[in-house]
């Protein structure tokens, strides 16, 4: 697909191309699925899509370049990312996954589940229920 293995690609509408013209071109790579901006951080928070993208100073050292293109000209974004983090976070940081595993291949809980409240006795669980639907109703 693209050389980078993380991150995002930017798609554009054809109209955006033409209306970006020649400023636009040092930032598109070409793929299988068609021109697109690959970058490293993207943020839709406004009316201006803010990309940041890797690229090389004067120097040949790595530095970074800021790319925003108004909201409008966006057709799709596409996360790249090889790792279980998604999504379109400003700071990319490594989250863990917190669903638990499931199926017949899943390990054993080790404790029981927190989430439902576990009673000693489970027949007297229903019993003040079952009490409070003898009673008249309040009124």
């Amino acid at each position: 697909m693209t050389e980078h293995t993380s991150g995002y690609a930017v798609f554009l509408f054809e109209q955006a191309w033409e209306a970006l013209g020649e400023a636009i071109k040092p930032y598109v790579q070409e793929g299988p699925t068609g021109p697109h901006i690959p970058c490293h951080v993207v943020d839709t928070g406004g009316a201006f899509v803010e990309m940041t993208l890797p690229a090389k100073d004067e120097r040949g050292k790595d530095a970074e370049i800021e790319l925003m293109i108004p909201m409008q000209m966006v057709r799709m974004i596409v996360s790249m990312h090889s790792d279980i983090a998604f999504g379109f976070a400003r700071e990319r940081e490594l989250r863990q996954n917190a669903l638990p595993a499931v199926g017949p291949a899943a390990p054993a809980p080790t404790s029981p589940s927190t989430q439902m409240p576990h009673t000693a006795d489970p027949a007297g669980a229903n019993a003040s229920i079952d009490d409070d639907r003898r009673r008249p109703p309040e009124g």
